[in-house]
């Protein structure tokens, strides 16, 4: 994509896919070679859910997953600052091995659950990430699910695989908060990074909010704080009381706005990369994640299946027959569904 301009009499090839096409092929070839447009649509295909999603997933799924480090932490952390630091350094250098190799091409999916209409995190991310906006070699997208059957814990997986299909090799994931979709989502990567600052809080609210279990790094990020050496104890007692394992969760200080740890940062995530490889872990982490995104399906088709029982003449004399005494809710449930299994 970043090779040598076609010499002036030659024409350059086009890999702009037709203005409207909706054809998750097409768009793939595109995206595929270059077309950071094509690539947008199938975002937004998957966002939008219904068939056309479900038809850039059979593409998508058909190709390795790209790596993924997670950053959740609260609002005002500093995680979009973190996340453009983490681009250069990733342009830097990174391996699989824990050498820090460059990353050719790096994505960044911003999450934001609560507010599909608002764009907010489209602004305040894409204004912290300004020095990479422009980077053909830089992918940034904000995301909330619109129509997505399962909601955002569907479209994250799938829109993870589109960047991975579309030859995205590492993706960073930003997620706005620490409410339970947010652990959720971060803990869907292959690496969790969990952002705190100096004064974020003791220990116990931490732990309601899950970060304890999901976390493969703390970042002490505004280092240049007072509180510094009170947070680093905090997480170190909370570190404490988990149960040990072959990974031990660093800690690390950073400055966001200037970069300093930043470097450290992602040695670390290099690292713990390697480790998982080495251990076995990555493949056995991807394979619980991907019987958890089935049963995920599962359970919403399964949901949307229950929406189309209950708006049948069946549901209504069930339902009458339990007000009446007749039957129980149970038979009524069972009466219902072998009716519908007789279909």
């Amino acid at each position: 994509m970043n090779g040598a301009a076609a010499p002036a009499d030659e024409p350059a090839e086009d890999p702009v896919v037709p203005r409207r096409s909706a054809d998750p092929v097409e768009l793939f070839a595109a995206a595929s070679a270059g077309e950071r447009g094509a690539l947008a649509r199938l975002l937004s295909m998957v966002e939008r859910g219904g068939e056309p999603s479900r038809a850039v997933a059979r593409i998508a799924y058909r190709s390795d997953p790209p790596y993924t480090v997670g950053l959740t932490g609260a609002p005002g952390a500093g995680k979009s600052t973190m996340c453009d630091r983490l681009i250069t350094e990733a342009r830097r250098g990174w391996s699989a091995d824990g050498a820090l190799e460059p990353v050719d091409q790096i994505a960044v999916l911003a999450i934001d659950p609560t507010s599909p209409f608002s764009g907010g995190a489209i602004l305040g991310d894409r204004i912290r990430m300004q020095d990479h906006a422009t980077d053909a070699s830089v992918f940034i997208r904000s995301m909330a699910t619109r129509g997505h059957l399962g909601g955002l814990s569907l479209a994250v997986p799938d829109a993870l695989r589109v960047l991975g299909a579309a030859g995205m090799p590492v993706v960073l994931v930003e997620t706005v908060g620490v409410g339970q979709m947010e652990v959720e989502v971060a803990s869907a990567c292959d690496t969790t990074v969990v952002v705190v600052t100096p004064g974020w809080g003791d220990s116990l609210q931490a732990n309601k909010a899950g970060l304890l279990e999901v976390a493969d790094l703390f970042v002490i990020n505004k280092a240049d704080r007072p509180g510094v050496e009170e947070a680093r104890r905090d997480l170190r007692q909370m570190l404490e009381l988990s149960a040990p394992g072959d990974w031990r969760t660093p800690i690390v200080e950073t400055v966001g706005t200037d970069g300093r740890g930043v470097a450290d940062l992602w040695a670390e995530i290099a690292r713990h990369r390697a480790f998982l490889a080495e251990s076995g872990q990555l493949e056995r982490r991807r394979s619980t994640r991907l019987a958890e995104e089935l049963r995920r399906v599962l359970s919403a088709r399964l949901e949307a299946r229950i929406e189309t029982l209950v708006s049948r003449p069946a549901f209504a004399e069930a339902l009458r027959a339990v007000a009446s005494g007749t039957i129980d809710p149970y038979d009524a449930a069972e009466r219902i569904l072998a009716e519908a299994g007789t279909e």
